[in-house]
């Protein structure tokens, strides 16, 4: 690290994808009133998810990332918080069933607010506006005082993940995710094959459970059967927010940002010289980095010699957006280099970025065909290259929404303005992401009865 960096020097630095405040004095006065408030994490935690992370990169363990697009005030309620942490408990079990190892679990919550545009104007009619950043920057409301950025919303989006994440402790810690309550976890309208597949997964579990009862072991003698781990993250794009919650831990003397477990830098702000990286190469959390078609194998070495120096396993997670029948294009590039590099990284697949699209209707949204596409592509490469797949980052909700086409419930473009809720882009619902869950659970068993057979091969 050099001794340059502190928590400002990113201001320094180019940047992109930033808002335009009209009123820098008020500006300055929120982010010194948020660099007072405590830390919505802590820096033990962080470590730990780096720890976790570290044995995902060694090809222990299995990430699943996910959550909502853009958090809103509007949604901001506990059956929405609920709901969601319910199918991800859903999903992780099918995952750890089927992988045969543990299941590092980050939502994409409690912080994930700001968006970045590919256009900082959005028009409709003959109006144009400042396109909507994301609740913590400005509202969705199609008006010019909706779209004033204004720093007051950050904190609204502080006050917000602090609530979340006193919700989401109290239901991965005070027994809600306890392994003998499988049964319950399942939502009213997930039906049909999926509910079946999940319930036939929950009756083997619960018997191996009455088993380990029988002899001895219960949930009250063995933590991880009644409770989970699990952290938050979000992109940290409005960076004079991060700056307010950086903070230096008293144990180790490293600086942390404590708004999220893990931060990732998205794919439109990941240049080397440019403020978000020289932000990030100075927090110690885990930290996660965007791979579109434009990263070019040499520059992602380079973010590596950046942001991970001392190439700390559980450190940089990279995760792969690329879009169906395309991953083939750009991912082995990437993955050859690192491999030449000899560098220590969790692959990750985000399938929702690259495959969005606008419906005949009008609506954004994303093929579930393409999203099941790009997930095959890149186990199959990772397959190829003798690396591992190291998980899945996926935008998706509690909530019975009609974002994406597809699906076993075959949702048409002509279903989406049923129940078209996101202030962002499109995101699965509870069946959707269930069904890509035993997926990719399936995908997992063939890469480990694979190497199995590789081995006994070797033998």
């Amino acid at each position: 690290m050099s001794k340059s960096w502190t928590p400002s020097s990113w201001r320094q630095k180019p940047i992109v994808q930033v808002p335009d405040y009209p009123d820098q004095e008020r500006l300055k006065t929120y982010e010194s009133r948020l660099s007072g408030y405590p830390p919505l994490v802590f820096a033990g935690e962080a470590r730990a998810l780096k720890e976790e992370l570290g044995r995902v990169a060694k090809g222990e363990a299995f990430l699943l990332q996910g959550g909502d697009c853009a958090e809103s005030f509007a949604e901001h309620n506990p059956d929405n918080i609920r709901d969601f942490f319910r199918v991800f408990l859903q999903m992780a079990v099918v995952l750890t069933y089927g992988a045969a190892q543990p299941v590092v679990k980050i939502g994409r919550i409690a912080g994930q607010f700001a968006k970045p545009r590919s256009s900082p104007m959005e028009k409709s009619g003959d109006v144009e506006l400042p396109s909507y950043r994301g609740d913590v920057i400005n509202g969705i409301d199609f008006n010019e005082a909706s779209r004033i950025p204004d720093p007051e919303r950050m904190i609204m989006a502080y006050r917000q993940s602090a609530a979340t994440l006193n919700l989401l402790r109290a239901f991965s810690q005070g027994g809600y995710a306890n392994l003998e309550h499988i049964h319950g976890w399942m939502l009213n309208f997930v039906e049909g094959e999926q509910s079946e597949r999940y319930q036939k997964l929950a009756d083997k579990i619960t018997e191996s459970l009455d088993f380990m009862r029988a002899i001895g072991i219960t949930a009250e003698t063995t933590p991880h059967l009644r409770s989970a781990d699990f952290f938050t993250s979000h992109e940290a794009l409005l960076l004079g927010y991060e700056e307010a919650f950086t903070r230096v831990d008293s144990t180790t003397g490293d600086y942390y940002a404590t708004s999220g477990h893990m931060l990732w830098i998205g794919d439109r702000t990941r240049q080397p010289d440019h403020a978000h990286v020289e932000y990030f190469r100075g927090i110690k959390n885990p930290i996660g980095i965007k791979c579109g078609p434009s990263l070019d194998p040499d520059e992602l070495i380079r973010l590596l010699d950046i942001l991970n120096p001392e190439d700390e396993a559980g450190r940089i997670t990279l995760i792969a957006r690329f879009g169906a029948g395309k991953v083939a294009d750009h991912l082995p590039k990437l993955v050859q280099a690192v491999q030449r590099a000899g560098r220590s990284v969790v692959w990750s697949c985000d399938p929702m970025h690259g495959n969005t699209i606008k419906a005949s209707t009008g609506y954004k949204t994303r093929p579930f065909d393409n999203i099941l596409s790009e997930v095959k592509d890149f186990f199959a490469i990772h397959r190829s290259e003798g690396t591992h797949p190291g998980g899945i980052h996926v935008e998706m909700t509690g909530k019975n929404v009609t974002e994406c086409t597809g699906g076993a419930r075959a949702i048409s473009d002509d279903d989406l303005s049923a129940r078209y809720h996101t202030h962002c882009d499109p995101r699965l619902n509870a069946h959707q992401a269930l069904e890509l869950a035993f997926l990719v659970a399936e995908l997992i068993k063939d890469e480990r009865d694979d190497k199995s057979l590789k081995n006994t091969n070797t033998a």
